[in-house]
């Protein structure tokens, strides 16, 4: 992950720039007053304190995971040193809602600070999400899934394509395409992705196979018996590649004889019978057959279990 922060040098403080924050009553007290063509100028970005208990999370926010330790010893250096680099807020009814700076905010909560520095913006729901992916992407704080799910957030939900979202937050649109590619992957698989039981490069190759149960097995596999990528994808090449298996029927029983069994039975039973023969699927697992019997009523359904020798008796 570290490697991604070095497209991202524009992102945060060009989405800043853009966008001018709305003055709070502290800077607007402080500020001096305009005149000529200095009016037309946005106002600079000035941090001032607010408490925290008029802040709130943002809805935005796409990181989901902490890490313990490292937000603890976060924890003990705001409590020494205060925080030092501004929190982004928008207004919020009468508070505050964190746009950017989540584990700041966390970790001055627990260490009881009363208020932080913060910069209050005024930015749709689009840019409030646009930068907090960017601000954990340019720290490299985000882990893959969190970031796939934002790159997904601002496609689903602002329309977006995967060239507005590249733009956007410096990187190469191959890159958004393959993250948004991981979300593919069953839940478990993307649960080890983000707690960083498996690799990038694990979940890519896992992304080779097509039945997600397969999926699901070889990385259980994975984790269990600490495969390298390199061994995880020989596995998965055999399984693709391997022993070539006769192409599968679409039925393990003729069609002839699946007619000829649903006619016998229908004229025994005396009621509409289906019959789906099981199937061999292309991974050599079989795919279950059903038999279904109609009845409309307990008597029927009395008459039709004496016939098969059962009980008649519910």
């Amino acid at each position: 992950m570290a490697a991604k922060t070095g497209g991202l040098g524009r992102g945060l403080s060009a989405l800043i720039k853009d966008t001018p924050p709305s003055a709070s009553p502290e800077t607007i007290a402080s500020a001096p007053p305009s005149h000529g063509a200095a009016a037309a100028q946005p106002p600079l970005a000035v941090a001032t304190r607010f408490p925290i208990a008029s802040i709130r999370a943002g809805a935005w926010q796409p990181r989901q995971t902490f890490d313990e330790t490292a937000l603890n010893e976060l924890v003990e250096s705001v409590r020494e040193h205060g925080v030092l680099q501004p929190l982004l807020l928008r207004r919020s009814g009468r508070g505050y809602e964190l746009i950017a700076g989540e584990r700041r905010f966390r970790a001055a909560q627990l260490a009881g600070l009363p208020d932080v520095p913060a910069i209050v913006m005024d930015v749709s729901d689009r840019a409030a999400l646009e930068l907090a992916l960017i601000e954990n992407l340019q720290r490299a704080d985000l882990n893959l899934i969190e970031e796939a799910e934002g790159y997904r957030a601002l496609a689903e939900k602002f329309k977006m394509t995967q060239e507005d979202i590249a733009r956007r937050v410096g990187k190469a649109r191959s890159s958004i395409a393959n993250a948004l590619r991981l979300l593919e992957l069953p839940a478990t698989v993307r649960q080890a992705v983000a707690e960083h039981r498996l690799s990038p490069g694990h979940a890519k190759v896992l992304l080779g196979l097509e039945i997600p149960q397969e999926r699901e097995e070889l990385a259980q596999r994975a984790i269990k018996e600490d495969w390298s990528v390199r061994q995880l994808e020989k596995t998965v090449n055999r399984l693709k590649h391997g022993v070539k298996r006769a192409r599968p029927r679409a039925a393990d029983i003729p069609s002839d004889h699946i007619r000829y069994v649903t006619d016998q039975l229908h004229q025994r039973l005396g009621t509409a019978v289906r019959l789906q023969p099981c199937r061999t699927l292309p991974n050599g697992r079989k795919a279950k057959g059903t038999l279904e019997i109609d009845f409309f009523s307990s008597d029927e359904l009395d008459r039709i279990l004496v016939i098969l020798g059962l009980s008649g008796e519910l």
